[in-house]
């Protein structure tokens, strides 16, 4: 019978689901792990600066190809890498976390290991994860392990969920049967409850059939669960006006006719906001309802009529159908709704936002320019990535050419997320099309948390764009409390050195103050390519920003300033 090591069958399973690119650092407790990576042809190890960025560069992956793979070392390693684990969580998104962990008998006879909190208990760092994964397994039987591996695998696949693995330092050059992997990971969805599911359908198609003013509005999970081609086909059919969240922007097509913009409650734009509050019913997919993705939750429907589309419930009115999974209940909705909506008459959406009036070379660029010039610099099949903070909000008025990927992590919000973010996705986006290209948005003090990840976009030769802002220190912080606060302020750096610095050879560095600048450099026809890396540092106003996050800043100090 052929056998191979367990190491080697976690990275063939790994790459049976197309997950190429492996993130991480290595410690002792997981080298010898980290050797099977080589012995897989396509394979490759990121080999990040820190676990934290080596976390966020998972989730950047995993959005682009639907899971990923991060390794890190017993206790200091994975503690480091939480936060960013925590953040996939928050946003569903599935990050397998494997751990080298000390061997079986150093556990058992808890032997006082470095890495340890010195009290015998190998079993606290796996505790801890598990309040932030969707399952977790600490592998102790060969005979098991390959089961449990697949197990995992399946789990963070099909719930976009981090899941925790942990592999004991002995076990990972034990032998199994290599006949295992002929057998390919099932990661189907199990099938819903033909009569909870019939019955939702059944509703929804009474709420369409008397609607006169429905809407359809994409959230995050519309993305994260791999429904976006069913939501665009029920725009299609329905002719309804359609609109995304900050946190859904990129799952619909935003040079679709029917795309109406992004809604961010009271922030939204006055069109916007009476399209979308106006309506009779709503059409929900894959709502993620957090504070900066709802405009400190001032959602004001005047119909209690809304369908929530989840990926584990449908929710409609009042009533909550667990277990019922959106991507069966769409996929079987588009087959009958053409029937319940032909007597619907389409209203007009709201307009597309105007293009930015002429102005002088000379006239220093601002924020509400930018964002809106920015849409004429992007192109179908980008990755555009933005910082929490200015861009987060300011990407929101950019409209998007079609099969635009956004990522912004709204929900969770953890500073510095975006650069590290920015190498998974350019590792992702290469495996899937070289010339795609991958955009990143970042202010300059959001930068200092995790720039050590240029050098390992450097290392491998990726070419993302790094558009840095600079305004001087953190601008959303001064908006929301402290705007001459010496807390918000930061050394500023020479950040056209940073590339040299991190040992580029093919490069390029800008430096952009005025709109005149800004153009000639975006419609240069090279600068379009991503042949090679690019720093554009982007000169602002210290309290200039896009006009709904004064918005958003204000109505966060108001409720902050009320609940003291």
């Amino acid at each position: 019978m052929s056998e191979i090591t367990l190491g080697k069958y976690l990275f063939e399973r790994l790459n049976q689901i197309d997950v190429k690119t492996i993130f991480g650092l290595p410690g002792d407790f997981n080298l010898s792990l980290l050797d099977k990576i080589y012995e897989i042809p396509g394979m490759r190890w990121a080999g990040n600066a820190n676990e934290l960025n080596a976390a966020y560069a998972a989730d950047g992956y995993a959005r682009l190809k639907g899971m990923s793979c991060l390794i890190t070392t017993f206790g200091v390693g994975e503690l480091s890498a939480l936060n960013g684990i925590a953040g996939s969580y928050a946003e569903h998104v599935g990050v397998l976390h494997v751990v080298g962990v000390p061997s079986i008998s150093s556990q058992a006879k808890q032997l006082l290991l470095h890495h340890t909190l010195g009290n015998g208990d190998f079993t606290v760092f796996h505790r801890m994860s598990a309040n932030i994964s969707e399952t977790t397994a600490m592998v102790t039987d060969i005979a098991t392990a390959p089961a449990e591996i697949d197990r995992c695998i399946r789990t963070t696949y099909v719930t976009q969920r981090p899941v925790y693995l942990g592999l004991p330092a002995n076990l990972v050059d034990l032998k199994v049967p290599a006949s295992l992997l002929d057998t390919p990971i099932d990661l189907s969805l199990k099938a819903n409850d033909a009569e909870a599911e019939a019955e939702v359908i059944e509703t929804i198609l009474d709420l369409v059939k008397s609607a006169k003013n429905p809407i359809i509005l994409a959230d995050a999970c519309a993305s994260r669960h791999d429904v976006k081609a069913e939501t665009r086909k029920l725009i299609d059919i329905t002719q309804f006006p359609s609109f995304v969240t900050p946190m859904g922007k990129g799952s619909i097509d935003e040079q679709h006719p029917r795309f109406g913009g992004v809604y961010v409650g009271t922030l939204s734009s006055p069109a916007i906001k009476q399209s979308v509050e106006s309506a009779d019913l709503i059409l929900s997919v894959g709502a993620l309802l957090s504070d900066f993705n709802t405009g400190s939750f001032s959602y004001s429907y005047k119909t209690k009529n809304v369908v929530e589309f989840h990926s584990d419930y449908i929710k409609i009115k009042n009533a909550t159908f667990p277990g019922v999974q959106m991507k069966f209940v769409l996929q079987k909705l588009l087959t009958v709704i053409a029937a319940a909506a032909k007597g619907y008459k389409p209203v007009a959406v709201p307009a597309k936002p105007a293009a930015n009036p002429a102005t002088a070379a000379s006239t220093p660029l601002k924020q509400e320019w930018l964002w809106n010039q920015v849409g004429k610099f992007l192109q179908e099949g980008d990755v555009v990535i933005s910082e929490t903070g200015t861009s987060a909000f300011g990407i929101n008025q950019t409209h998007f050419p079609n099969n635009t990927y956004g990522i912004s992590q709204v929900l969770w919000g953890s500073i510095g997320f975006a650069t590290g973010c920015t190498l998974g996705a350019a590792f992702a986006a290469e495996e899937i099309d070289p010339k795609k290209r991958v955009i990143l948005f970042t202010g300059e003090g959001s930068l200092q948390l995790t720039v050590q990840e240029i050098s390992t976009m450097v290392r491998w030769n990726l070419k993302p764009y790094l558009f840095v802002l600079n305004n001087d220190g953190y601008t959303i912080e001064r908006l929301i409390h402290g705007e001459k606060a010496d807390y918000n302020d930061i050394q500023n750096w020479e950040h056209l050195n940073l590339l040299p610095t991190f040992g580029a050879k093919d490069y390029e560095n800008h430096r952009v103050s005025t709109t005149g600048e800004w153009d000639k450099l975006t419609s240069n026809k090279e600068f379009n390519q991503n042949t090679r890396i690019r720093m554009i540092e982007i000169m602002l106003p210290v309290m200039d920003a896009p006009s709904n996050l004064v918005a958003q800043a204000k109505l966060t100090a108001s409720i902050n300033a009320k609940q003291d």
